[in-house]
């Protein structure tokens, strides 16, 4: 049996699942593209290829493997994109949420089915057809569960609006001694720099007590502000729009001590290190894309 554990982004990582990018299938038509960045390279014909998003994911999995984490892959479903596991599931606590995704992703979920079938039944949740949830929408903070949605009446519009007002309240009805806090993200179908796809594209908490933050992918002003207060102007660091565009916030903890970043990261990576932290750099441009990286592609299961 599989014993869940994750209370926050940044206790030491024990096992993770690990998207795959083997069998990806062509390159999307700009109908099938799911966002704007990836809609931006299928037009430039910059869009990556498998066998570089292959080894970026590879370089990820030997750092997992140098830090002696337990990594869990999907099984390859021919010609599919599986880079983006987080968007899929997420555990709180000890309880494994299965996300409900746009439709067409839904053999996602089977991939990882056998994972999923070593968890206690009794500790698989999956909300009802009409709340909207996604992994990346979903910050974990020992006491505190922040939660990316988007509330403007114009939701069903938007394929890039991915968590709705009833998906905030399915996590706190179900997690009731939790915290949960939600933040109205900017959304954008068409312009990248403007489009904050998930609450990880704009926020997240690393070390013990410090945050990278990004001003304008939140509508609400003082929904930041607050984030900012409550870690402290000194402990965040405020990324740019084109370094939320090439998805700076989107890192991935380890430990409260490692981070594993993009090597591209200059700015960010020397900020890091300065206060202390270990970086490990991976390549990861490509994966980039497609509006997703590190925290995008993994799905924590066990941290200590």
């Amino acid at each position: 049996m599989l014993k869940l554990n994750v209370k926050n982004e940044t206790s030491r990582l024990k096992a993770v699942i690990l998207g795959t990018a083997k069998s990806n299938g062509p390159t999307p038509k700009e109908t099938e593209a799911y966002d704007p960045k990836s809609l931006e390279h299928i037009k430039a014909g910059t869009y990556p290829l498998e066998k570089d998003m292959v080894a970026e994911m590879e370089a990820v999995a030997s750092v997992f493997d140098k830090y002696h984490v337990k990594v869990y892959r999907p099984e390859i479903i021919e010609h599919c994109n599986q880079i983006f596991t987080r968007d899929i599931g997420f555990v709180i606590d000890d309880v494994f949420v299965k996300a409900n995704i746009l439709p067409d992703r839904e053999n996602e979920l089977d991939a990882i089915q056998y994972i999923i079938d070593q968890i206690d039944p009794e500790k698989v949740i999956r909300p009802p057809e009409e709340v909207h949830i996604e992994g990346g929408d979903v910050i974990l903070w020992n006491d505190y569960i922040f939660i990316g949605t988007y509330r403007e009446a114009d939701y069903p519009d938007y394929i890039v609006a991915r968590t709705n007002m009833q998906g905030v309240a399915f996590i706190e009805k179900a997690f009731p001694h939790k915290k949960v806090k939600s933040f109205n993200l900017r959304k954008s179908q068409t312009i990248a720099q403007d489009n904050a796809l998930h609450l990880d594209c704009c926020f997240q908490p690393i070390g013990s007590n410090k945050a990278i933050l990004h001003k304008e992918g939140f509508i609400q002003e003082e929904e930041y502000e607050w984030l900012l207060n409550y870690f402290g102007k000194d402990n965040c660091f405020i990324i740019s729009k084109e370094e939320m565009y090439h998805m700076n916030s989107n890192v991935f903890s380890i430990s409260e001590e490692v981070i594993v970043s993009e090597k591209n990261f200059v700015r960010l990576n020397t900020w890091l290190r300065k206060e202390g932290f270990t970086v490990e750099e991976v390549p990861y441009a490509e994966i980039a894309k497609q509006e997703g990286l590190l925290r995008c592609s993994t799905l924590p299961l066990i941290r200590e």
